[in-house]
């Protein structure tokens, strides 16, 4: 059956669907370690409990859901994202681990019925992507119980995040770096927390609150093996499509000594900063 796509979103589901959706599938390890340690903050702030049902937004691979399922054994974890190939990577790696609570669906959670209340909604990077996030709270809320908790993680303005500046910069090859103030679905629309407050305010969410949280983002084993991954990412291919040869030849060597010089004896390493929001439905 298709999936029912809000028109705002079909951009991102083009997109998360297709070759972005299949490159995170395949380098889904990499992308958890960027993530760090977030998503441990992530999990201990949703504080869940046994019996309780959560619903994971824009899960990916699934690790997230898998996590929040092992947390409430009686209960359970429902996954959506809009990328088929990472949900099918989510379930299998659920039914090797033998976790049996973990349930997935491809999904637009901006419009989706879902048939099932949840007890909280969690998303690890995965909710600054709706074409209209009001309606989309607005739908992820009806789906809680009255009182259902919401816990959120999603970046910090880019020049706040030690890795996403440094990549930019060094792959812009003279060029001003791209704007990415949150005027639109994308990985910051949730960088300026009044915009988020008022995003979940005006969706019928009470108590919200933006914290700061800092962590490492690893990125692979040495220079070498980070440049390969980050060569595919979607950072890297939209900054170097309109260069010239030459051009993109000094931008990809800019990169390969950004990474060099972020280079550890534990792999390649760079800075991240988050927000960790949390909010309550109202009743």
């Amino acid at each position: 059956m298709a999936t029912h796509l809000a028109d705002s979103n079909r951009d991102s589901a083009q997109a998360w669907d297709g070759e972005e959706g299949d490159y995170w599938s395949q380098n889904a390890d990499r992308y958890e370690r960027v993530v760090g340690n977030l998503r441990a903050r992530l999990l201990h702030r949703a504080a869940i409990t046994d019996g309780e049902q959560v619903l994971d937004i824009g899960c990916g691979a699934g690790r997230t859901t898998r996590e929040a399922a092992a947390l409430t054994p009686t209960g359970g974890a429902l996954g959506v994202d809009l990328s088929r190939r990472m949900l099918e990577r989510a379930a299998e790696r659920a039914a090797a681990a033998g976790i049996s609570n973990a349930r997935f669906e491809q999904a637009d959670a901006q419009v989706h019925h879902f048939d099932e209340v949840f007890d909280v909604a969690i998303s690890q990077f995965g909710s600054m992507f709706f074409g209209d996030p009001v309606a989309a709270f607005t739908n992820i809320g009806n789906a809680l119980t009255p009182n259902g908790r919401l816990v959120l993680l999603s970046w910090q303005p880019m020049e706040r995040s030690e890795w996403s500046l440094a990549l930019r910069q060094s792959l812009a090859a003279g060029r001003p770096l791209p704007d990415t103030a949150p005027s639109g679905p994308g990985p910051y629309a949730h960088a300026d927390p009044d915009v988020v407050r008022r995003i979940l305010t005006d969706a019928g969410f009470v108590d919200v609150t933006v914290d700061g949280v800092e962590d490492t983002s690893w990125f692979g084993v040495d220079a070498d093996d980070a440049f390969g991954f980050v060569r595919g990412m979607s950072v890297t291919r939209s900054m170097l499509v309109d260069l010239d040869d030459a051009t993109r030849t000094r931008a990809l060597d800019a990169l390969r000594a950004t990474l060099v010089a972020h280079q550890r004896d534990d792999g390649v390493v760079f800075g991240s900063a988050a927000w960790l929001i949390t909010a309550q439905r109202g009743v």
